[in-house]
C-alpha cells in the first residue's frame, strides 16, 4: 500500500500510534506466554513495521516533490 495524500497519512499515523499502544500494553502483560501470544505480537511487530515504512516511504516522497 502506498500512501497517496496527507488525509490517508494522517490516518495511518493514528493507526500506528494505537498499534504502537496495543503492542505496549500486550508487553507489559503478566502470565505465561504462549505460542499463539508471541505469534500475534510478531504479527503486530509486523503491522508496525509496515505502517512505519510507509509513513517514512511518503514523507520522503514529498520532500522530494519540494524541492
Amino acid at each position: 500500500m502506498n500512501l497517496q495524500s496527507n488525509r490517508e497519512l494522517q490516518t495511518t499515523r493514528e493507526k500506528l500510534r494505537l498499534l504502537e499502544e496495543h503492542y505496549r500494553k500486550r508487553l507489559a502483560e503478566p502470565g505465561p506466554k504462549t505460542n499463539a501470544n508471541e505469534l500475534s505480537m510478531q504479527s503486530l511487530k509486523r503491522m508496525i513495521n509496515q505502517l512505519t515504512e510507509e509513513i517514512a516511504r511518503y514523507e520522503a516522497h514529498a520532500r522530494e516533490h519540494a524541492r
